[in-house]
């Protein structure tokens, strides 16, 4: 992914000390069910986790984006693909594709053109286990086809036609699904740019309609090609494209501006307990930080950049994924372009770079070159990122145990669905009533929180949530503000171990009297 103080080992160890699974544990638990629950994939939901029943993959497509990855195999890459294919329930994948950046490629710190292979590898040892929990996860066989080699002989390099470009090709002309394409950019976007050149070559009546599918997360620009290529041939189809610096917040350096409440997710005795040890061979593989290595402890996180691109993808129902403005688990931009979407600078009057957004121009990664002791201004910077870690990195537990644990003994997350519309008209003035259902597969009770997620909206009057703890009883007054949005988000957390989080959003378009 980026160049650091890190750059790729091949043999690092995880610093775990063993790799064995723990024998599973069973809970007894008495499983509430909802009176209500609106929406046919909630119903679906509840059915599948709790009874095992067989499904149709055609019920759920809808719900599931479609995604393609692309990776340089920093060893930052590895650790976001061991938690990756632990949500591969969550997407349809259509491709893992290895390709180069300005940091990794042939001759230059490589990892490996078969760098996934141990990867998946893995993932086939605990697929069977992981499908107890979600029979949605795909089959290893079916990863292991989609798992190709891209343009990796140089920085940027994308002349030659490769299985892997040649894959998005294919992708991104199929007809049968018109769903949008995620593709996401851990390394350099070159194999990308191959992939559109060849569609521009072949055929260029269907670039519209391609663009059209198209949705862009790029981790920092870290080659030429989205600025000599892609920008210049495709900028005029307007394809939703954000480059994120708030990855920082996720990795190498994270002591510098991760607050410390959120830094115990990260320290050794954390990572030891919840997905080093005793959670199998997929986990056994992650590179957190080896002892004495520049001063971390044996365990320590250290780096996933990259997982970022993948996070805003998760459907967690906060609806991040239909504008990237809204903010969620990947983050929160504005628009600064075209189409071009980059992290909110919050220094007063920054002027965004007008080309490359990376190591040498992102506000974010300048301002920790500059070293500044306790930088408030970076730790807000980063903000939309490091402000879900606890709620990630519980994810991320929940699913190491879904590799080792039985489903009675394991935590899963609780299933949340707003009555009514979850994007309203509402007047100035008018009381919001607010209401949900909420049920946890596991029988845990529930804590409930309304809260306005302000950052995301443009009201700039107060908002008062009165009983924002009650599930079915929360109202608001709308803002004497015509044309303005306010964002409702409605947390759910479960009292499992670990305990997990869903949310849902509603959107408050306010009109006029």
């Amino acid at each position: 992914m980026i160049a650091n103080d890190h750059q790729h080992a091949a043999t690092a160890s995880t610093g775990a000390q063993d790799c064995v699974p723990t024998p599973s544990t069973h809970r007894d638990r008495v499983r509430s069910f909802p009176t209500h629950l609106s929406g046919a994939v909630g119903f679906l939901a509840l059915c599948l986790a709790t009874s095992g029943l067989a499904y149709d993959r055609s019920l759920w497509a809808a719900d599931k984006p479609r995604v393609i990855v692309t990776s340089d195999g920093e060893i930052d890459d590895e650790c976001s693909m061991v938690r990756f294919l632990l949500y591969a329930n969550e997407f349809d994948i259509e491709g893992i594709i290895t390709s180069s950046s300005q940091y990794h490629a042939h001759g230059h710190n490589w990892a490996g053109d078969d760098w996934a292979e141990p990867y998946l590898a893995a993932y086939a040892e605990v697929y069977p286990n992981l499908v107890k929990h979600d029979p949605r996860y795909p089959a290893p066989e079916y990863l292991q086809a989609r798992t190709l080699l891209g343009n990796v002989k140089s920085e940027g390099e994308m002349d030659e036609v490769t299985a892997g470009s040649q894959r998005i090709v294919e992708v991104l002309l199929n007809e049968s699904d018109a769903r949008p394409i995620w593709i996401q950019a851990w390394g350099g976007t070159n194999t990308i740019a191959r992939a559109l050149k060849t569609i521009e070559q072949q055929h260029p009546e269907r670039m519209a309609e391609v663009a059209e599918k198209i949705r862009f997360y790029l981790i920092w620009e870290q080659d030429e090609t989205y600025q000599n290529y892609i920008r210049p041939h495709w900028g005029k189809f307007g394809i939703e494209t954000i480059i994120s610096d708030q990855f920082i917040a996720w990795f190498y350096h994270w002591t510098k501006y991760v607050p410390a409440e959120e830094q115990k997710y990260l320290d050794s005795s954390w990572m030891q307990a919840n997905v080093l040890n005793d959670h199998g061979p997929l986990c056994c593989l992650y590179k957190a930080h080896v002892k004495g290595d520049r001063g971390f402890s044996a365990g320590d996180f250290r780096s996933e950049g990259d997982s970022p691109a993948f996070f805003y993808n998760i459907p967690n129902g906060m609806r991040s994924d239909e504008s990237p403005g809204w903010g969620g688990w990947g983050g929160r931009f504005v628009k600064v372009r075209e189409n071009t979407w980059l992290d909110p600078v919050l220094e007063p009057g920054y002027q965004y770079p007008e080309g490359r957004w990376y190591t040498n121009s992102a506000w974010g990664r300048q301002r920790l070159k500059q070293e500044i002791p306790s930088d408030a201004e970076l730790i807000a910077y980063l903000k939309p990122q490091w402000r879900w870690v606890a709620a990630l990195q519980n994810d991320f537990a929940a699913r190491a145990d879904w590799c080792v644990k039985e489903f009675n003994g394991a935590n899963h997350a609780p299933i949340v669905s707003v009555d009514g519309e979850l994007t309203r008209q509402v007047k100035s003035g008018e009381i919001v009533n607010l209401a949900a259902t909420a049920m946890d597969p596991d029988g845990d009770e529930l804590n409930v929180r309304w809260w306005r997620y302000d950052e995301a909206d443009s009201a700039k009057a107060a908002v008062t949530i009165n009983k924002s703890d009650s599930l079915t009883e929360a109202s608001f007054v709308a803002p004497n503000e015509p044309g303005k949005q306010v964002h409702i988000i409605l947390e759910v957390t479960d009292g499992g171990t670990p305990p997990l989080v869903r949310y849902q959003r509603v959107v408050c378009n306010i009109q006029g009297d």
